[in-house]
């Protein structure tokens, strides 16, 4: 299991951005040749919360070990505080990096797979929003999406200031009021692939994966879009467990979350956990 830090020149954020790549593609065995991994890694572009960055799944979950069990690919970007959309008035057009650049170039860099079936999307709290938005508004490219605790509340109520995390109306999403009635909200998007799914037969949903904390400030909201999903005919998996908003219900979701993904199980090679003739 490799585990990468690279930085490249984003055309989308206009500078240099780091990312994180863990990817399983060099595992040996003591006792026996382990089959050579020809085809290229499924992969999960997994996204942080707010106030994190590219390091926060490996520093606080057990994402690189599940990761080499399933040999699944994971990138994690850092996102800032942006929620994964566009900021066209400070030059920063975080949903198309999310959605077409940091795709095209990690494709380029490593061995990932380019079918949309292999290519999945994740993340918590404002990444559970970022992968639900960017997951739907880029739905060619993204066949199942995670969200861990999402932060789908933000555009649910525009006329209200989220006291203590939005500092003012625009400084995340514009017009707030306008964002709403705009492809930032899901709920916006979710409308416009419904319509679209009745007259082309190559728009489809991509499938989800949503969890959420009992103890969670946020479990309403995600309670509210449970509700939206499955009224649009979203294949959806939805699962409430003990927890709050933190990493001890992260780490727990999301490897059941990568249990969901259709990923194939690998043979475990040598590292510092796994040592046995």
């Amino acid at each position: 299991m490799a585990l990468i830090q690279a930085n490249f020149m984003s055309r989308s954020l206009l500078r240099t951005v780091p990312i994180q790549v863990i990817l399983p593609a060099d595992k040996f065995s003591f006792s026996e040749n382990l089959p050579h991994e020809e085809k290229p890694f499924k992969t999960l572009y997994l996204l942080h919360g707010i106030f994190g960055n590219y390091t926060d799944w490996t520093a606080n979950t057990r994402i690189q070990r599940w990761a080499e069990e399933k040999n699944l690919a994971v990138v994690m970007p850092s996102g800032d505080n942006s929620f994964y959309v566009d900021h066209p008035q400070s030059g920063s057009i975080y949903g198309s990096f999310i959605g077409e650049e940091l795709v095209e170039i990690t494709r380029k860099m490593f061995p990932l797979s380019r079918k949309r079936e292999d290519t999945f999307i994740g993340g918590l709290s404002m990444g559970g929003y970022g992968a639900v938005r960017n997951g739907l508004k880029y739905y060619n490219t993204y066949s199942h999406i995670i969200t861990l605790s999402g932060a789908l509340h933000i555009l649910e109520t525009p006329d209200e200031l989220h006291e203590g995390i939005i500092p003012s109306e625009t400084f995340y999403f514009g017009n707030i009021r306008e964002a709403a009635k705009s492809d930032k909200n899901p709920r916006i998007l979710i409308q416009q692939l419904a319509h679209q799914m009745q007259t082309e037969n190559s728009v489809h949903f991509p499938r989800i994966f949503q969890a959420c904390g009992t103890e969670d400030h946020l479990l309403a909201v995600n309670r509210t879009y449970r509700s939206i999903f499955l009224e649009n005919g979203i294949d959806l998996t939805y699962n409430e467990g003990t927890g709050d908003h933190d990493w001890d219900f992260w780490d727990t979701w999301i490897k059941k979350a990568l249990d969901w993904l259709p990923l194939d199980e690998s043979s475990a090679g040598v590292n510092s956990g796994n040592i046995r003739a």
